[in-house]
């Protein structure tokens, strides 16, 4: 049986007699792995659909325990990001994650728009492309469920005061956020102490769409801190480690 879905290519891998195995983001049914013998050179609607940052419609049909690929067109394609470095290393290293979050054959609705955003937004964006994948991460943390406590204690509970917050916002990876003056003195794991409002700031990221944020940009020093945390917490909370694009940027 044959059925079509719209999704996105997250990864290819090239295989023996010139087929490949597509890692898909689907509407429907999540990430699947499936086979095709459809040619990724050329410019028919097929190869188009195949490319990266490309909203498609592929038809399915499954043989044994294997999805396979027959049929691709394209829905929606930005292929802008693939005419600027900076955005496609950045919208690479945003599709090696996603691969990396998202759990075999389970919709996930919510991610799966997310990430269509994320594309629209990178699209147009001439500044502050860090910042639109930082934004885009902690939205990804809210999707998955592991959004970090940042009114309450981490450790404990109680609800965090100017006076835990007066000599910077301390953070803790592994109990899952911000700490109070207490408990960062009886936790000896890593604590991140910024010096920048790191609670409004990852709120005003999950409170706003990633449109909202189009004129939003941190300055270097606040973007580089923040990146570290988001990547130490994300390799801790979803396994995000080893991430080869991440390299790149």
């Amino acid at each position: 049986m044959r059925t079509e879905t719209e999704g996105i290519v997250l990864k290819q891998i090239k295989t023996s007699y010139g087929r490949r195995i597509v890692h898909l983001f689907t509407s429907d049914f999540g990430k699947i792995s499936a086979g095709t013998s459809l040619g990724d050179k050329g410019r028919n609607r097929n190869t188009l659909a195949l490319q990266p940052f490309t909203l498609g419609k592929y038809r399915l049909f499954k043989n044994r325990d294997m999805y396979n690929i027959d049929f691709a067109e394209v829905v929606r394609s930005h292929y802008s990001i693939g005419e600027d470095v900076d955005k496609y290393m950045r919208g690479a290293y945003v599709l090696e994650y996603t691969e990396k979050v998202l759990p075999e054959e389970m919709p996930a609705p919510g991610m799966f728009r997310l990430l269509l955003d994320f594309f629209d937004a990178l699209e147009k964006r001439n500044r502050g492309i860090g910042t639109l994948v930082l934004a885009y991460q902690t939205k990804v943390f809210a999707e998955t469920g592991v959004f970090p406590s940042l009114d309450r204690c981490s450790s404990c509970g109680k609800d965090i005061s100017e006076e835990d917050t007066k000599a910077g916002i301390n953070f803790c990876t592994e109990s899952g956020g911000v700490l109070c003056k207490q408990c960062v003195k009886e936790i000896n794991s890593l604590i991140h102490c910024t010096k920048f409002d790191i609670i409004s700031i990852l709120k005003y990221f999950a409170n706003n769409s990633l449109k909202n944020l189009e004129n939003v940009a941190l300055n270097e020093k606040t973007g580089l801190e923040l990146e570290k945390i988001i990547r130490e917490y994300s390799e801790y909370h979803l396994n995000t480690s080893n991430i080869k694009s991440e390299k790149l940027i």
